[in-house]
Parts: structure tokens; sequence; C-alpha cells
């Protein structure tokens, strides 16, 4: 998942942040921040050198970025929408496999994947691979990027709990909501980049799973954080954020600052 700190003319959204991004605007002339995170398996190992872009600030953001220059190392490429990968569902790992040098190889390389886009999250299909697997990562340093008013409207939070489990990752995660609250805001996708839509989004949600050693853990999430794992565990289902999102708030990034059209629903909680 992208990184996103700016946000568009409106309300307060409550969701998704390096200096190259926006967040999700409310209904009222104020500037609202968006953060806004698999198939066959390579036989060779991961050693795609990923194109380089322009810098700026939005690349340390995280989530919604996807703008920042990108360091020439040898990383996994990013699948980008269209690839089957990304739209069928990825399959759970077998526990078997947990702690083997394939699977943790795979991890190893969706962190130096996601560090370097930057992003806040990303999926395994999202590197190619069709398994249950995501990683997290949503810092102080990329937080520290958008405005104070932002961050409190977006309910942003480091993601402490990767600290906790050493690694930032989740294999075989289940979600479920906590609550029927929702918000509106912004998104972004490293495999749809340099565009941005708003989705409705629970604001409480649990997610259970394994840690990369195969110990249960469980995570309860709200605001910021719980966007982040619901659109993360959308990609093990074969989900974009484009399949959920307001039609109508489909933008390119560099419009991300202008009001939503006519007839949209307000950014913010619901």
């Amino acid at each position: 998942m992208e990184t996103i700190h700016r946000f568009s003319g409106r309300l307060l959204p409550l969701t998704l942040a390096q200096k190259h991004i926006k967040s999700a605007p409310i209904f009222i002339p104020t500037r609202i921040p968006i953060s806004l995170p698999e198939f066959q398996t390579p036989a060779a190992p991961f050693s795609t050198t990923r194109k380089s872009r322009t810098s700026s600030t939005v690349r340390r953001a995280g989530w919604l970025l996807g703008l920042g220059e990108k360091k020439k190392v040898s990383l996994p490429e990013i699948v980008k929408a269209g690839d089957p990968v990304l739209h069928e569902p990825a399959r759970e790992v077998d526990l078997e496999e947990i702690g083997s040098e394939r699977i943790q190889k795979i991890i190893d390389n969706m962190v130096k994947a996601m560090r370097s886009a930057p992003g806040v999250g990303l999926a395994a299909p999202q590197i190619g691979i069709p398994l249950r697997i995501i990683v997290l990562e949503d810092t102080r340093e990329y937080i520290s990027y958008q405005p104070k008013e932002e961050i409190k409207a977006q309910d942003r939070r480091p993601f402490d709990l990767l600290v906790f489990l050493l690694r930032q990752v989740i294999l075989n995660p289940k979600l479920k909501k906590k609550s029927n609250k929702t918000a509106l805001f912004f998104e972004g996708c490293l495999s749809v980049d340099g565009y941005r839509a708003a989705v409705e989004r629970y604001l409480d949600v649990e997610v259970t799973g394994l840690d990369h050693d195969g110990k249960p853990i469980k995570v309860d999430a709200t605001g910021w954080q719980a966007r982040i794992l619901q659109h993360e565990c959308d990609h093990l289902e074969g989900t974009l954020y484009v399949d959920k999102m307001v039609p109508k708030t489909f933008r390119v990034t560099e419009n991300l600052d202008l009001p939503l059209a006519e007839g949209c629903p307000k950014l913010g909680a619901r």
C-alpha cells in the first residue's frame, strides 16, 4: 500500500504518508491527508532492478506514495494491475513451510520492496507470489511528514505491533470487523501507481494469523492501521482498492487536491 499525507480540498479524512503524498480531504476548503500496506512462484531468486523515479519528500510517507526516487538495488518487481496474480485469491502458507529458507526469503524481499517504494504495506501477490503473507510498517518518520491536523483526522499512529513482532509480517491473516463504524478516505496502491480514489473502510478490525516463526498472533487495529490491514488483506482475496472505490473520486495523483465532484460523499468518518 502506498503512503499519502496530503488532503484534497474538503472535509477531514480519517485514513492513509513521505512528502510526496496527499491525504483525503473533507467537504470544506480545508486540506486533508490521505495515506494512504501471490501467483506462480519464480523459480529463480528475485533480482529485478526497479526503475528509478524522480525524488520528492513524499517518498518517505509510504502507502499512497509511489512517486519517490527508487534506489538502484536488486529487488523483486512490484506487479501491476492486470496481472492475474493480483486478481485471484492467494493460497495459505503451509505450516511446515513457515520458517523455511524459501518463505523467509519471500518475506525479506517483500520488506525490501515495501521500504524501497516506499509503502506502509505490501502483500505477497504484489511481487508475484500467490501466498497469504502481508508485511506492514507505518513509522513515526512517515507520519512526521504530515500536518498534525491531518494525522489527527486520520487517527494515524505508528504500527507498534510491528516492532513487537520484530518482523513486519503476518502469515495467513484472517480479518473481521469489530464495529460497523466506517470512514471514507483516499487510498493508493503500489500496483496501481500514480492514481488515488476514496474508499470506505471499517474503523475497527481484528486480524489473527501467524508470525514469521509460526506463532499465533492477534492484532486489534483502529483508524489508519485498520485501513492498512484491510487494504493488504484485500490483496490476498484478489481485490484491489479500485474494486471498492467511489468511482467518481478516482484521479491521478497530481489532482489529489482538487475538490470532489458534485454528488460524491464527504470524506471522513461516517
